[in-house]
């Protein structure tokens, strides 16, 4: 499964917002994403770290963040474009949030971990992000790594 996605391009490589595909599975039987689900798909992607910042474990390429978990591993932040995010909020408030007064001037989405269908879905919104900062020669480096659309 792949995460469908839209936005524009930057200077940085492609600037996609996570976009999550519906399924027609039950939600029942999918087994629940946890933050160890984060960690794993986050540092599977070429050359990410993990450092503490503010108290939560962050995701980075390049020295950049492209994600982290929320303070209580009930949700993780990623990079989104802000012209992205509500759409994404108004398509799926149930996986998609702001935290009020934190991410409102950042390119920054909030994720529910309970809400995400798979582990694709999460592989996919987490390689979204990581397109967004990752340098070029990193993004040439792993066409694998393409959004829809590129390439």
């Amino acid at each position: 499964m792949t995460a469908r996605s839209q936005g524009s391009q930057g200077s940085q490589g492609s600037q996609r917002s996570p976009r999550s595909p519906r399924s027609a599975r039950s939600r029942a039987t999918a087994a629940a994403i946890t933050a160890a689900d984060v960690r794993s798909a986050a540092l599977s992607l070429p050359d990410t770290t993990e450092k503490l910042a503010w108290g939560q474990p962050t995701f980075r390429v390049a020295g950049k963040i492209f994600a982290s978990l929320g303070d209580d591993d009930t949700a993780m932040g990623v990079k989104c474009p802000k012209e992205d995010r509500a759409e994404l909020i108004a398509t799926e408030p149930q996986k998609f949030f702001l935290k009020e007064g934190h991410d409102d001037n950042y390119a920054w989405l909030r994720v529910r971990l309970a809400a995400l269908e798979d582990a694709g879905e999460l592989a996919a919104i987490l390689a979204d992000a990581w397109r967004q900062v990752a340098p070029r020669r990193l993004l040439a480096a792993h066409p694998e790594l393409e959004g829809p659309g590129e390439g």
